[in-house]
């Protein structure tokens, strides 16, 4: 990596990690401070958080395009503002309207900036060493967002909304601060893009619109993959599992929040472990790995709904799983978003990272909704064994992957002897019944 790419890409994942920082603010208290604050009630709040969802649908479609023919640093630039923009006008807001309003211009801002940063990190790493950068910027967004939750814990008070204009206001400059670091980076000129690891797409047109993606059948597979991952763990946070620990599990708010904790606290504590581990090794298997993991994540839970009578016990394995879900993230972190990349043919890096951002936002807007139904039924049992085929579903679309991506980007460190040696044939695809025989992991 040179060291003009090195400095852009610290800017990035430095921006990136600020603009999180600034979330941690609000993130934990848009429920309560709708609701209770401003006294708008419980179906308003959660009505404020499908709004994030639907704004994110209706501009990811048309967001990829943009950044494939203008780049990705006007749309980070537009995205931080719309953003900062709604979070302010989130501190300001009395009307169920506004607030309405404050969160789809928020959630509009935050959906085009991911793809955006993810194509800027591909611009400023190559084959091998993409994993690792997208490895780092989720390992400080998590910490920045861990930091700015405990600090925004200290300063909100329920009884004055003053103190949450207060955490707006903060997250809201936090945006306009990514907003200037990343778009003022160079980014390094026809770098990035194209690699051992990519290639044409089968039946990539000159449009590469979405009918090329469908067409591309380990994007369609990954994507596929994306929604399962997405909707059954990122998707049940906010709503399936906080109510089957309260109303099963029984436990109290306070220790769902060491929960919570415990999640980020494990991606911080082993993500560059793990990515030392994940660098030598085949990303399909690893991401099977994860489908393991969740699994049991998934299962103690269960176990933990099971021993109410013995808090303690019943404690740890909730604490435990929000941790394996941890575990899990650091895995897919180094893994799944450079994959996204990989596959992407040359000029159209902007487009594979919007729909996969596109497909990400559908399972956070699905899953909510369903963990929410089947917990407001009671349906506990049902929701478990849901959650737990899910995750066993991660497992076995991970492995059907791994039979359509070429030996490099299944397993990107041998791009380095590819990238070394200018003569010999392409790596062969790794599908069909055949497996390469190059290396070893």
């Amino acid at each position: 990596m040179t060291t003009a790419m090195g400095a852009a890409l610290r800017r990035i994942q430095i921006g990136s990690a600020l603009s999180a920082f600034g979330s941690g603010f609000t993130v934990p208290f848009l429920f309560l401070y709708v609701a209770r604050v401003r006294d708008l009630g419980a179906a308003t709040a959660g009505t404020c958080l499908a709004a994030f969802a639907v704004a994110a649908l209706i501009v990811l479609p048309l967001t990829g395009r943009v950044i494939d023919r203008h780049g990705p640093l006007p749309v980070v630039v537009v995205g931080s503002i719309a953003a900062a923009l709604g979070s302010f006008g989130l501190g300001l807001s009395g009307t169920a309207p506004t607030v309405l309003a404050g969160c789809a211009l928020m959630g509009a801002g935050i959906a085009v900036i991911q793809p955006a940063l993810a194509t800027m990190i591909v611009r400023c790493s190559t084959g091998f060493g993409r994993s690792r950068a997208f490895a780092t910027q989720f390992f400080l967004a998590n910490l920045g967002l861990g930091l700015g939750g405990m600090i925004g814990g200290l300063l909100v008070d329920e009884e004055r909304a003053g103190s949450f204009v207060l955490l707006f206001s903060t997250e809201a400059l936090m945006f306009l601060v990514l907003g200037v670091v990343v778009g003022t980076t160079r980014l390094p000129a026809g770098t990035g893009e194209h690699t051992a690891a990519g290639g044409t797409a089968p039946g990539a047109g000159a449009g590469g619109g979405l009918r090329d993606i469908l067409a591309h059948r380990a994007m369609l597979l990954l994507c596929v993959l994306g929604f399962v991952m997405f909707f059954a763990v990122y998707g049940q946070f906010e709503a399936g599992l906080a109510a089957y620990a309260v109303e099963v599990t029984r436990v109290s708010a306070t220790t769902l929040g060491f929960a919570l904790a415990a999640n980020t606290g494990a991606i911080v504590a082993t993500q560059y472990a793990v990515l030392r581990w994940v660098e030598r090794r085949r990303r399909s298997r690893v991401v099977a790995l994860v489908g393991v993991v969740w699994t049991v994540a998934w299962l103690a839970a269960g176990v933990s709904g099971l021993v109410p009578h013995a808090q303690a016990v019943a404690v740890g394995l909730l604490i435990s799983t929000y941790a394996l879900f941890g575990l899990g993230e650091a895995l897919l972190s180094p893994t799944v978003a450079p994959l996204v990349a990989d596959l992407a043919p040359a000029g159209r890096v902007g487009r594979y990272n919007a729909a996969f951002a596109l497909v990400k936002q559908l399972a956070l807007a699905v899953g909510p909704a369903f963990g929410g139904l089947l917990a407001a039924a009671g349906w506990y049992g049902a929701y478990l064994a849901i959650m737990v085929v899910c995750s066993m579903a991660v497992s076995a679309l991970a492995l059907l992957l791994g039979r359509h991506l070429t030996a490099v980007q299944d397993r990107p460190f041998l791009g380095r002897g590819i990238a070394a040696s200018s003569t010999g044939p392409a790596p062969a695809p790794v599908g069909d019944g055949e497996r390469a025989t190059v290396g070893a992991g």
